[in-house]
């Protein structure tokens, strides 16, 4: 993605734009299950025939409940609006909207697109961040611009805030990959001279650096410290002396995270834990594996760690 392209952003204004799949939302897993073994009339059935029957919630509830409390601010603050975005036809998703208005989330608006890919509306709702359980999804999603993620079937924190709290990986998520590929292809020694040398020079924005400018917008028309309803983290395998370069680079693009760590290859998962991540997301399956016992956690299909496997 281009420099350009990471500034104009779709859904670059007021409102900040989630798009979230039913998978993601509610716990679909059995139905979904049936669908995979007996097909798309089976599915069909079993959901009209259970369309009173509550879902339960899914991984990405807790963070849209949160999301959704974010306009209970005063009237001049930004805006969240989230999106549902559904393969299931309108006939089988009336369970989905039962279950919507039932839980009482503020979500009107929803594409059911019977089997089709989900991934074109994503751009036509102006999103800001897309989450789905299918890695196709959100790898349309990428390539389209638009900062995605793979809800993985993950662990809920064991400390509950009452602050959304979201945890990002730096290189190859909320920044390009340039330094990482110096990494993977030369090194860690090579790595460390290399933002040493180029300290100055900004890292280039990554698929989430849209989506954490917007997230900034809506940050900062709240009271700052504690009493904000949003907090953030970077959370990064880097360490000294390559942190002066990510805090350099996040200066000047005027972007404000809460926390930043700097674990140095350590595993992230008890650090996302004590800060009490809704959600994190990383590019590493080494990563978003050690976070998923521990947090909700979105896989980002991009970046070299990801060259190897395709877009997942």
């Amino acid at each position: 993605m281009s420099e350009a392209a990471d500034v104009a952003a779709p859904g670059a204004n007021d409102r900040l734009v989630v798009a979230i799949s039913s998978r993601a939302l509610f716990d679909l897993s059995e139905s979904h299950a049936l669908f995979e073994r007996e097909g798309l009339d089976a599915y069909r059935d079993y959901q009209m025939a259970r369309e009173n029957e509550l879902l339960a919630p899914g991984i990405a509830f807790p963070l849209v409940q949160k999301l959704l409390k974010l306009n209970d601010a005063p009237p001049a603050a930004p805006r969240v609006e989230v999106i549902l975005l559904s393969r299931n036809s309108a006939d089988s998703g009336l369970r989905i909207f039962n279950s919507i208005e039932h839980y009482g989330l503020d979500i009107a608006r929803a594409a059911f697109t019977s089997g089709a890919s989900t991934s074109p509306y994503v751009h036509s709702f102006a999103a800001n961040l897309f989450l789905s359980a299918n890695p196709e999804s959100v790898a349309r999603a990428l390539e389209a611009g638009v900062a995605a993620a793979t809800i993985l079937p993950s662990k809920a924190p064991t400390t509950a805030s009452g602050q959304l709290r979201i945890a990002f990986d730096g290189d190859a998520v909320i920044f390009g990959d340039e330094s990482e590929r110096v990494s993977h292809e030369q090194g860690i020694d090579a790595f460390h001279r290399n933002e040493v040398e180029n300290v100055d020079k900004p890292l280039s924005g990554g698929p989430f650096r849209g989506f954490l400018a917007a997230l900034h917008r809506l940050q900062a028309a709240f009271p700052a410290g504690d009493a904000s309803p949003i907090r953030t983290a970077l959370v990064t395998a880097r360490s000294a002396p390559a942190h002066k370069r990510v805090i350099l680079t996040l200066r000047s693009w005027g972007v404000r995270l809460d926390e930043a760590l700097f674990l140095g290859g350590r595993d992230k998962g008890p650090f996302l834990q004590a800060f009490g991540a809704d959600i994190f997301f990383d590019d590493s399956h080494a990563n978003v594996e050690s976070a998923r016992q521990h947090v909700a956690t979105g896989h980002v299909p991009h970046g070299v760690h990801n060259k190897s496997k395709g877009a997942e």
